[in-house]
């Protein structure tokens, strides 16, 4: 569906990273369905990384911890998938986490299959482009053990159409800073995701997804796969080895896009999620006229003729009357629909050109900025901690611009 938010220039690829996109058809063809009795594996690992190539240089996170990770593949056996009716839906989930010390090699950011069909969907195709990317590593050690207590846990959707791995800088900082953070990746809605048994799934919904209804199906879609992501991580027999580090009783959501009006979709229909952060998404799923329980929610996005007050996107006004708790809206002053991903880095270092506008701001004050309100909203609701950084506009953060009275 086209929208003032779809990029499709005409000598380009489709762009299928951004919500309400439509997508180039499926680079590969699906493989049959998972069996509802492997809704709880760990992911295989990645084949080894080609050594010639130089990676992306990714920033480093913040915190004081290093940061362990852990995949897990989930079937949800109560439900068909959206886009392809006759599959149980599928996730695949990155889990970060703080961890002791750890001698081990950082993991992977993207297995090369799911790199190059990232690039495709951008329209690049050279092969040393894609090599760069896929031999990208992060600052997550594989299984590494963590470190003990309980920590407050966020959950993380990408954009319609992209991997969880691009919200890797955003995950890693959390985690370097005492949280747990799940990224998922929803079957048939990115770019391309290897899924165990060497399946890649591709972004079905990017072709079947042409009117609002669709999306508004989407987005309650999204939220329903994360109160089952957290019936898999809090429940009584969790699916993750290392569960116990989860204090459930302090609880997030956070998305880009379409993943960050999920955040809110999921915040209206499980009580379970205390705070939620939406980084430049319609909100397909309406925030209802009563709100969210007076339960905090963080409007996070660019300051262009979409996400001002008075907009092109009416939800974002309509979401700001309905929510009746903390709120604010922040615009960030030069920013892009990808800024809030790790798209800034990525594009920067492998030269690839945005296919609209460039934005003004440089790709490491792009993801520095969303690291320090996002994770001041979460330390604040989370963890209780004062932040005087979200009371207004500081002198150290000039392109953040707050808008409405605040509450």
């Amino acid at each position: 569906m086209k929208t003032s938010r779809t990029l499709r220039p005409a000598t380009a690829a489709v762009v299928a990273l951004i919500t309400l996109a439509t997508a180039a058809p499926a680079a590969f063809a699906q493989a049959p369905a998972v069996p509802a009795s492997a809704a709880a594996t760990t992911a295989p690992a990645a084949g080894p990384a080609r050594p010639a190539a130089t990676g992306v240089l990714l920033p480093e996170p913040t915190g004081r911890a290093d940061v362990g990770r852990s995949a897990l593949h989930l079937v949800d056996p109560s439900r068909h998938d959206l886009w392809m009716p006759e599959r149980r839906r599928e996730l695949m989930v990155d889990l970060y986490y703080p961890a002791r010390s750890t001698a081990a090699a950082p993991s992977r950011y993207a297995d090369r299959r799911e790199a190059e069909l990232l690039l495709a969907e951008v329209g690049v195709r050279e092969e040393a482009v894609v090599e760069t990317l896929s031999a990208t590593r992060s600052h997550s050690f594989l299984h590494a053990r963590p470190q003990p207590g309980k920590h407050p846990l966020v959950l993380l959707s990408p954009g319609f159409g992209a991997p969880r791995f691009t919200l890797t800088t955003l995950a890693e900082d959390l985690a370097s800073r005492g949280y747990v953070v799940a990224t998922v990746d929803h079957a048939y809605e990115s770019s391309g995701t290897v899924f165990p048994g060497g399946r890649v799934l591709t972004c079905v919904a990017c072709r079947k997804a042409e009117t609002p209804e669709d999306m508004r199906k989407a987005t309650v879609n999204r939220g329903r796969d994360l109160s089952f992501v957290l019936d898999r991580l809090t429940g009584p027999r969790p699916a993750w080895r290392y569960a116990g580090l989860i204090d459930r009783q302090r609880i997030g959501a956070a998305g880009h896009s379409l993943g960050g009006a999920a955040a809110a979709s999921v915040m209206a229909n499980d009580h379970r999620v205390r705070a939620g952060v939406n980084m430049d998404g319609a909100f397909g799923d309406p925030v209802p006229e009563q709100g969210l329980g007076g339960r905090p929610f963080l409007m996070f996005g660019t300051d262009d003729a979409a996400h001002q007050p008075g907009g092109e996107d009416a939800t974002w006004d309509a979401a700001w009357r309905n929510l009746d708790g903390w709120k604010r809206w922040l615009a960030v002053r030069g920013a892009h629909h990808f800024t809030f991903s790790d798209v800034p880095v990525l594009f920067d270092q492998l030269r690839v050109p945005y296919p609209d506008v460039q934005p003004a701001i440089p790709a490491a004050r792009a993801i520095g900025v969303v690291r320090t309100y996002t994770g001041a909203f979460f330390d604040l609701h989370l963890r209780g901690r004062p932040q005087p950084l979200l009371d207004g506009p500081t002198s150290d953060n000039p392109e953040v611009r707050f808008n409405h009275h605040r509450r």
